[in-house]
């Protein structure tokens, strides 16, 4: 993979250090269940999806965290927070497993939080980001997609990042039947297998209109200069800012680092509707030492009676 000249020959690259998580939306796909409780407060087995997702930037060195939050987000803080009369009640119990599992989540990382106010999309949580990013690249996760920690996508494409000066996107392969739901990627190959060069995005293209069948999934590692573009990308679909159409036009500018993608071959598991995030719950439970071969032995008696 070539380094772009745009960043690379002129200044030295800055590292990646800073993760921002938008979790703003209401969830209401899972209503009733997130009336009063954060959508990313809902368990994945033992714990919330929000905690694979900070484990996941502190796993890749991205120790400093912003959450772009809105109105009855507060239970978030709350868990990244000390509880210091459970922790008593745990010490004095004597439970120490319990209790490194309570601490675990306050100690992960240095997590801020912002409002985001108007629910104005994706590209305008990001945008909430630029004060406490500054001028340097920054990665992005949506909390519906967790990867798994045996596949880490994030150090990819933090590598591509530095590499390139540019943007860049993590892309799927998926059925080309089903591209429509997704936003999607035109490329060009490069000599790395597993990068392209994005020269297009697509959001949600008609099956027979796509340029490919790799779709853009919740993660990003972004230059900089995204976010002065964000303040000039006029409201797109449902009337919100896209951080798509913010891309595209990186994309498509010569001046601009570029886009990039790492297409992802590793473990995804999608919490974003009811039954993806039962399977999600499912395929990690399967996987755990202490519950996966009961779980397993359940799930072959269960399934041959169905």
């Amino acid at each position: 993979m070539t380094a772009q000249s745009h960043s690379a020959s002129t200044t030295p690259a800055l590292g990646v250090r800073k993760a921002v998580i938008p979790v703003a939306g209401l969830g209401t796909r899972f209503l009733p269940a997130t009336k009063a409780t954060p959508k990313e407060m809902l368990p994945v087995v033992d714990k919330p999806a929000i905690q694979y997702v900070v484990e996941e930037a502190v796993s890749a060195g991205l120790a400093d965290i912003l959450m772009v939050t809105g109105r009855n987000k507060r239970p978030l803080e709350d868990h990244f927070d000390r509880v210091d009369g459970l922790e008593a009640a745990l010490e004095k119990k004597g439970d120490l497993a319990k209790l490194q599992a309570v601490r675990e989540s306050s100690e992960l990382g240095d997590i801020h939080y912002v409002r985001q106010g108007d629910p104005l999309g994706l590209g305008h949580a990001v945008l909430k980001a630029a004060e406490h990013v500054g001028h340097e690249p920054f990665a992005v996760l949506l909390g519906d997609d967790l990867i798994d920690a045996r596949d880490p996508l994030l150090t990819k494409m933090i590598e591509v990042q530095q590499a390139t000066g540019g943007s860049v996107v993590a892309l799927l392969e998926v059925d080309p039947a089903h591209i429509n739901m997704y936003g999607c990627a035109a490329m060009q190959t490069t000599d790395d297998d597993d990068v392209v060069r994005v020269t297009e995005l697509v959001e949600k293209p008609a099956v027979e209109d796509a340029p490919s069948n790799l779709a853009i999934i919740g993660r990003y590692v972004l230059a900089p200069e995204i976010f002065e573009v964000l303040r000039k990308t006029v409201p797109g679909r449902g009337g919100e800012i896209q951080l798509t159409d913010a891309l595209q036009t990186l994309a498509q500018d010569p001046s601009s680092g570029g886009v990039y993608g790492v297409v992802f071959r590793g473990r995804r598991y999608d919490t974003g509707d009811k039954l993806d995030y039962l399977k999600a719950v499912i395929q990690l439970a399967v996987d755990r030492e202490d519950l996966g071969p009961d779980l397993r032995d359940w799930l072959k008696t269960y399934s041959v009676n169905l």
